[in-house]
């Protein structure tokens, strides 16, 4: 792009001898130039000059024609590679090709094939693990977009893979990098067959752990996961190396993960993606709030010409449910000689499935006849009561945009990315039978299923400028994001009201908005003997978080009583709307918050081998989150070409939501309370923490969560073939935010009541009350290799083992402790899902063959051990260990069409059952937090369309 070059001498007069002496005198005689690796940092810039910057930085020598390359561009380059393989990207889509002449001597000169019009590989060579250079506008580069990229491509050195992520001042490739990077390209999430972006993570990043349904109500629709055993809303999400926005719906009534608040990523058509950066440490010195865990940096397509459109299609093996439908497509365009228009859609549809069984027959749903015995109905009634024991239907619609245009001044350009999404999701909660106290025989004659529906709409917009002067890059952009969901239910009821009870309601609707506008520069300064990037910036974050109300009867708490000559008669049922109950006025909320940073960052490539890195970050909210100053320092040294070593040590904080201050809901959950019962249904208030019952229950505001994370790693290139990389690391985590136990029993009733609320209530409320230690590692090893004739292999292998231990829980407040020693701020089961939740470890194993046009692939991910945990210590169990293999192949038709074929989960593995089925429910056998879901194997068919 023309913002991005680096102004230089024009040479374009001197002709072929007096460049081919100016290249010649810069390059140092060696006599392994072309055979060893070297360390480049050449910027995007006309080709001549980052040609003598190529020479300078290999000592190569560069006989060069000058009329040959007068005009043209170089995409610049940042990390250690071969000399060939640096050279041929620095060539890009150019109509240029090279010859070695010698052992430190190389010839450019035209390629007459591409100066001609007709095409040939514009890319890297086979042993590079480039990535092809782009943005060129040429027929080449059209026809390098042509050619289908396969997974053999990105294993063959995923050390020199270019990231823009972790460190600002450029490019550099991931073992540059002073912090451990993940790259998931775009052709890794489009040969996958598993829907949207997070379930393609959670089988191919082993620190990412993506529960397959961590507990009822919204965290079913919220698709959330979570970096190294950390909560999703402690990583932070950016897109385009912007912060996105949050969703409105806070991750309730789940096992893990309670409570966050993350960006939800499933709005972002994967067809748009380029790849995704997953920066694995703490940076909030560096990006924000949030940034405790790491970053997931969303890089969207740019490219100015082709496309793809991709059909694909999908069910279990099992009982045919659970079917996928997805479209997806893809195109780009150009604006004038250097800009480009980048277009994304995609339609996604999930049905339901379900791994209930029928309950006994000896269960009764029915009322007993006078005499006292069954109802006839008892021999015909379907008794598979629960249809909800796996995944609920959704159904998500999404665009995208992203385009750049040079302003033509000032090397600057204009340039901004848009989102906009809507998904329908449906929650089929627990089966009310007829004989149940909250039926009314009158309306649901045979019982009835609540259904909550949201409607969701989210929306992102993003416009910037950026450009270069005075040697310094800088960057204005702003950001802005919405997401909304309006909730309602049907085939409910709100008995308390009686036979004339509505079966819909609207239940309210919550919505969250961010706009956050950034200033960014940066500087390399050329020293004596090192090189020195400078950057800071400034951002100004706007957060909106608004509750609204539902219907008056959505939440009315009626006077109706069973009449008399009922086997109920006298008694009264629950209040408001079945299973959802509405928002009411009291708990409809509008807050405003604003906070403004400031921050500093410095890079010091002090010597060829030692990176030395500092950044600090000021914040401060103008609430009572108040300020918070982090900071981070960085080391990578490199012992040779072969083995680098790096550390991190960082501090960093996450401002509470505001989602988590002012979220309130009442929902019907299951509680185990006693440690000898999984079926107490019980109607339980989410109480906002400054709320007067709240307080009165020991609740104080919310504050700031503050970390230290250290990290230890080590890049290895072994042999040809193979790259390693190990990282260790240790996250303590002060005053991390959880939810509190369930507080139920007369004791609670009463000060529910006495605070306006209902006696039937349970309550439960977010505090800052524990301090957590997490330690784990990560590996991630590649190997690949061409055989010629007999196609191509490659390998890849990644590992993460991590533990969570809880070092401090406070003491209960001195308003539990008044209510008796049985109520307690975290019982045995919030501490356990924190710290024996998740699978402890997670392999992935992956194989890629390439051969002709076939190109196939197989995946061995094995989850760890988790725990299953209870009240009642001897009604816990270890969930064990499981490995899931997925495969899939594809088949190039002709140029344009490949055909896919494939299968997740292929030996149809189930989670160790650990219980028999519930006897009122027909379900409970499985334990549904583990990472591969619970509804067995599926197979899926797709045709992709490239043009």
């Amino acid at each position: 792009m023309a913002g991005n070059r680096v102004l230089a001498p024009d040479i374009s007069r001197l002709g072929w001898l007096p460049l081919a002496i100016l290249l010649m005198a810069s390059a140092a005689a060696t006599a392994d130039g072309l055979v060893g690796t070297s360390e480049f940092r050449i910027a995007a810039q006309p080709l001549d000059t980052a040609l003598i910057e190529f020479s300078e930085q290999s000592n190569v020598q560069l006989l060069v024609a000058t009329e040959a390359i007068v005009g043209l561009d170089s995409p610049g380059i940042t990390g250690t590679y071969p000399a060939l393989d640096a050279l041929k990207y620095l060539l890009g889509a150019n109509p240029l090709r090279f010859q070695a002449v010698g052992e430190q001597t190389i010839v450019v000169s035209v390629n007459p094939e591409l100066a001609s019009g007709e095409t040939a590989d514009a890319g890297p060579s086979p042993s590079s693990g480039l990535p092809p250079a782009g943005g060129q506008g040429t027929e080449a580069a059209l026809a390098s977009r042509r050619a289908t990229p396969t997974l053999f491509d990105e294993y063959r050195n995923v050390l020199d893979e270019i990231v823009v992520t972790g460190l600002r001042g450029g490019p550099r490739s991931v073992a540059d990098s002073p912090s451990p990077i993940d790259i998931l390209s775009s052709t890794a999430l489009g040969r996958s067959g598993r829907p949207g972006v997070l379930q393609t993570m959670q089988f191919l990043v082993p620190s990412f752990h993506l529960p397959a349904r961590a507990g009822g109500s919204t965290s079913t629709v919220i698709a959330t996961g979570g970096l190294r055993g950390l909560n999703p809303d402690q990583t932070l999400i950016l897109v385009n190396g912007k912060r996105r926005h949050t969703t409105s719906l806070i991750n309730a009534v789940a096992l893990v993960y309670n409570g966050s608040v993350p960006a939800d990523l499933e709005h972002i058509p994967v067809s748009a993606i380029e790849r995704i950066e997953i920066l694995r440490d703490g940076a909030s010195a560096q990006y924000g709030s949030d940034a405790i865990a790491g970053v997931i940096n969303i890089i969207l397509k740019e490219d100015r010409a082709g496309g793809s459109v991709k059909v694909s299609g999908g069910q279990n093996f099992d009982r045919s449910d659970g079917e996928q439908r997805e479209i997806t497509a893809n195109t780009g365009f150009g604006l004038g000689a250097d800009g480009f228009l980048n277009l994304s859609a995609s339609f996604r549809e999930q049905s339901a499935s379900n791994r209930a069984v029928a309950i006994d027959d000896d269960y009764l749903l029915y009322y007993p006849l006078a005499d006292g015995s069954p109802d006839p109905r008892e021999e015909t009634v379907d008794r598979l009561v629960t249809r909800n024991f796996g995944l609920f239907p959704a159904t998500t619609r999404s665009i995208a945009a992203n385009a750049a245009l040079p302003l033509g001044v000032a090397e600057a350009e204009l340039y901004g990315f848009a989102t906009l999404s809507d998904r329908q999701s449906v929650l089929n909660w627990s089966y009310r039978e007829p004989n149940s106290r909250n039926n009314i025989e009158s309306i649901y004659a045979d019982g009835f299923r609540p259904r909550l529906q949201i409607d969701e709409s989210d929306a992102e917009l993003a416009v910037g400028v950026r450009g270069k002067a005075r040697a310094w890059s800088w960057d204005l952009a702003s950001v802005y994001g919405r997401n909304h969901a309006s909730r309602n239910a049907s085939n409910t009821l709100n008995a308390s009201l009686g036979p004339s009870s509505p079966t819909e309601f609207y239940v309210g609707k919550l919505e969250s908005r961010d706009w956050v506008t950034t200033l960014d520069l940066t500087r390399r300064l050329s020293l004596e003997s090192s090189e020195l990037q400078l950057s800071w910036g400034a951002q100004h974050h706007r957060e909106y978080y608004r509750i609204e109300p539902g219907d008056p009867a959505s939440y009315a708490a009626g006077s109706w009583v069973f009449p008399a000559g009922h086997p109920r008669a006298g008694e009264a049922p629950a209040p408001a709307a079945q299973a959802n109950h509405g928002i009411t006025p009291d708990d409809a909320s509008d807050s405003i918050r604003d906070s403004l940073s400031v921050y500093g960052e410095a890079g010091w490539h002090a010597t060829d081998k030692l990176f030395l890195g500092v950044a600090a970050r000021y914040e401060d909210y103008d609430d009572a989150v108040g300020d918070a100053l982090v900071g981070k320092a960085s080391l990578r040294y490199a012992f040779s070409d072969r083995l680098a070593l790096r550390l991190t040590a960082s501090t960093g904080f996450r401002a509470p939501p505001l989602a988590q201050q002012q979220y309130a809901s009442t929902t019907s959950q299951f509680r185990d309370l006693d440690g000898d019962s999984l079926n107490d249904l019980l109607l339980i208030k989410q109480l906002p923490p400054e709320s007067a019952a709240a307080r009165a229950l020991g609740a104080v505001p919310l504050m700031p969560e503050e970390s230290l994370n250290l990290s230890a790693g080590a890049t290895f290139r072994l042999m040809q073939h193979w790259s390693v990389t190990v990282d260790a690391y240790r996250i303590d985590l002060d005053d991390r935010i959880s939810i509190t136990s369930t507080l139920a029993g007369p004791e609670v009733s009463a000060i529910l009541a006495e605070n306006g609320l209902s006696p039937e209530l349970s309550g439960q409320y977010y505090t800052n009350a524990i301090d957590t230690t997490t330690t784990g590692v990560d590996v991630v090893a590649t190997w690949a290799r061409e055989f010629g004739s007999r196609g191509a292999l490659a390998f890849s292998l990644g590992f993460n083992a991590n533990e969570t231990v809880i070092d401090r829980v406070a003491d209960n407040p001195p308003e539990l402790s008044a209510l008796g020693p049985d109520f307690v701020l975290f019982d045995r089961i919030r501490r356990g899902n924190l710290t024996y939740g998740l699978p402890d470890s997670k392999l992935v194993i992956s194989m890629n063959w390439l051969l002709g046009p076939l190109d196939s692939s197989v995946r061995l991910t094995r989850f760890g051990e988790y725990r299953s945990v209870s009240n009642g210590e001897d009604r816990e169990f270890n969930v064990s260990a499981e490995t899931i293999l997925d495969a899939d192949f594809s088949y190039q038709l002709e140029e344009d069409w490949i055909l896919t074929v494939g299968a997740n989960n292929l030996l149809n593995a189930y989670p160790e059952r650990i219980r028999e089925p519930s006897r009122r429910r027909g379900s409970g056998q499985y334990d549904t937090r583990g990472g591969f879901g619970f509804t067995g194997g599926s197979y899926f068919v797709r045709l992709d369309y490239l043009f």
